[in-house]
């Protein structure tokens, strides 16, 4: 390819990809800061409501746990997700299956089989990921992120032995990036659907499937916090993926945004 064309589709993916997700976790921390506010409203004996000001309006936002929906417009969140997700991949596939970032120099490792290794982990992650949480581990939340710790941690190990550090990063990236996107696509999304046919039909809402669309939710906004911090690891090569200890680093990295994200989400 053109070097200047490719790096003219290199800045635009970027962009896009930088924006969309500037939405999807924008609009992802806000619904959180408004559950949550909502459930206070509510603890406190008060009417579940909440009065905001902004750009010149005055909104109330209010939760409801049964409404009648033939004559409403309902609005769903859940592309800029696919759009983050899609653009990330294609970043993914120009700037290293494809330019010449996937192995070391001195790797003998061909590019073509760390690719493939690297395609494998992100379908397996979420497979993984999945099907942990819906077994009986995932029952026990603390359980449940114990063991997504140390998968994550292996994964990481794993992959920074068979490709070069930074591309081992980018790949734990696109693990997490993709779990998040089918997080929405597979879990959220779908458990909405059918708690909008109950509504539409007159039927009593499932409290299981709000609660199973919360928990995936809740995953996403502590997972994306790793994952911005991984998407600026290349700026500093000498203390993330350049370091001999780099799948370590990134560890301690995921413990730091998994720690932020719970500041965050308190206050």
């Amino acid at each position: 390819m053109n070097p200047n064309l490719s790096e003219w589709i290199n800045l635009a993916l970027r962009w896009f990809h930088i924006f969309a997700g500037i939405l999807w976790v924008g609009q992802t921390f806000f619904f959180a800061w408004l559950d949550r506010t909502l459930a206070k409203e509510e603890a406190g004996a008060g009417k579940p409501q909440v009065w905001m000001v902004h750009s010149g309006g005055f909104y109330v936002m209010e939760k409801q746990k049964g409404v009648e929906l033939q004559s409403r417009t309902l609005h769903w969140f859940k592309w800029e997700a696919a759009l983050t997700w899609l653009s990330g991949m294609l970043l993914l596939g120009l700037v290293y299956h494809m330019g010449g970032l996937m192995v070391d120099a001195d790797s003998t490792i061909s590019v073509g089989r760390a690719a493939g290794i690297g395609t494998l982990a992100i379908i397996l992650g979420w497979v993984v990921y999945d099907l942990l949480w819906i077994s009986p581990l995932g029952k026990s939340e603390t359980v449940g992120v114990v063991v997504c710790y140390g998968l994550l941690v292996a994964l990481a190990y794993g992959l920074t032995q068979v490709m070069s550090g930074r591309a081992a990063y980018m790949h734990v990236g696109a693990v997490l990036g993709t779990i998040m996107t089918a997080n929405v696509w597979m879990r959220i999304i779908p458990a909405q659907r059918r708690m909008v046919a109950a509504a539409r039909e007159g039927n009593a809402l499932d409290p299981s499937l709000a609660a199973r669309a919360k928990q995936r939710s809740r995953h996403n906004t502590f997972m994306v916090f790793p994952v911005v911090a991984i998407m600026i690891s290349n700026h500093f090569p000498v203390a993330t993926y350049g370091n001999n200890y780099n799948w370590a680093v990134l560890g301690a990295l995921v413990l730091v945004g998994w720690a932020a994200a719970a500041i965050i989400r308190r206050m």
